[in-house]
């Protein structure tokens, strides 16, 4: 089949990349020229493990491309996916919708034969109202269809997770569209991925419940950490003890420094946002917001605790940067806020990424980025691991311990068992255990 993506950014160039590796042939269009040079120059916009290599064996193969305009895409299309982004609007927190409503006015002028527009942007539930209502509007004359297809695409794990899912969720009022949509997913059903049909604002519904619930197990654990450190647990045993009972499940029960990137913040605020406009409260994403936003700043506080309250002239190294390993998304990330609140208490910041520096860079312009992490840590007062990086997970902590000022090792992804650290001759500061005291 022919697909246009409307977007290549990091849903539409995984998703268009990764169609195109099922045999379909897909046009991906982006208004950024430069964005587009880059691609067809085979530079990758995004980092994202194995999507260099997937697009150019796509390119290479006919399968995929790369253009600037809506309507060269859209020719002999039998279906068009609007994947553009949907940030938090200014001033109110709700989805910016008019990136998808720009698409959706262009691609309907643009259509000359019947076709199935697919929203696969997370967007409101209603938005595939508006959006049919703006294609009919100024397309009459041809049978257009409108379907809600949500991502569930982890960052760093996007390919597997395309091509792997644990369930396609297709939202559709119409059964040509519906079949439309089966067909396009028939290749993933050797691995019998659950293809779910849904109603079409049950789908978009999907997506933003989905995301408030991973979030909402993140800050649980997050909390029960604090709990933790105050009462002498272990955070790490408490998360394993509830998580085999399969009702509750492992996954997202890793205490941190709390959540960010491209999806649970800006999705939280915007269901947030739709439940308020519908006069149905949800209170426990509203707190599931505002804890999170409040744990980012008091890491920052915990790095200045291990220093003993102060941290002004202090040198402070922070290994990781962005929300999380394997991506360069520094999107909400809570390096941003620790960061901040360091910069505010008189710290000077190092810090090394493995892929995030020339993102974060401009948003932290004081702070110095470093060749690697031994050179980030130099002459350090502390040393504060804020993202799980394999790169980090195997750090020779007998040299980190001949290089840094003060041997004070401040770990918020508890990636290292305090024994090995003390034995480096480290202060050992982590999430959801007893902080160490020197004067024990």
């Amino acid at each position: 089949m022919k697909i246009a993506m409307i977007g290549a950014g990091y849903v539409g160039l995984v998703s268009g990349a990764c169609f195109a590796d099922f045999g379909h042939h897909v046009v991906c269009v982006d208004k950024d020229q430069r964005k587009i040079d880059a691609l067809l120059g085979g530079k990758m916009p995004i980092y994202e493990p194995g999507l260099d290599q997937l697009v150019a064996t796509n390119v290479a193969a006919g399968r995929l491309s790369f253009t600037t305009t809506i309507a060269d895409a859209t020719e002999g299309a039998d279906a068009v996916f609007i994947a553009v982004g949907t940030p938090s609007r200014r001033g109110d927190g709700h989805a910016d919708l008019s990136y998808v409503y720009a698409a959706a006015k262009e691609i309907g002028e643009a259509l000359d034969h019947d076709c199935v527009v697919v929203t696969k942007s997370t967007v409101p539930v209603g938005t595939g109202d508006e959006v049919e209502r703006i294609l009919h509007e100024v397309n009459d004359r041809n049978k257009i269809a409108v379907v809600s297809n949500p991502e569930f695409l982890r960052e760093g794990a996007a390919i597997g997770d395309f091509k792997r899912p644990d369930r396609i969720v297709i939202g559709s009022e119409d059964e040509w569209a519906s079949e439309v949509m089966r067909e396009i997913y028939r290749p993933l059903f050797l691995n019998q991925a659950p293809l779910m049909f849904t109603g079409r604002r049950t789908a978009e519904l999907i997506k933003y419940a989905a995301n408030a619930f991973l979030a909402t197990k993140i800050t649980f654990i997050n909390e029960m950490a604090d709990l933790c450190e105050i009462v002498g647990a272990d955070v790490r045993d408490v998360s394993r003890g509830i998580g085999l009972d399969n009702r509750i499940g492992t996954k997202f029960l890793h205490a941190g420094p709390g959540y960010g990137g491209s999806c649970f913040p800006k999705d939280t605020l915007a269901l947030l946002k739709t439940a308020q406009d519908n006069d149905v409260p949800i209170r426990i994403v509203e707190a599931v917001v505002q804890v999170n936003d409040n744990r980012k700043r008091a890491m920052g506080r915990k790095v200045i605790k291990a220093l003993g309250g102060e941290v002004r002239g202090k040198k402070v190294a922070l290994l990781g940067l962005t929300f999380k390993p394997n991506t360069d998304d520094m999107r909400d990330a809570p390096s941003l806020a620790i960061v901040q609140s360091l910069l505010d208490a008189g710290a000077t910041i190092t810090a090394f990424d493995p892929e995030g520096m020339e993102v974060a860079a401009p948003l932290m312009p004081d702070v110095i980025m470093a060749g690697d992490a031994y050179d980030a840590a130099k002459d350090a007062d502390v040393v504060v691991i804020v993202t799980e990086w394999d790169a980090f997970r195997a750090l020779d902590l007998g040299r980190l311990a001949s290089i840094v000022a003060q041997k004070k090792l401040v770990d918020l992804r508890n990636i290292y068992r305090r024994s090995e650290v003390e034995r480096a001759g480290f202060d050992h500061y982590s999430i959801g255990l007893k902080d160490h005291d020197p004067a024990d």
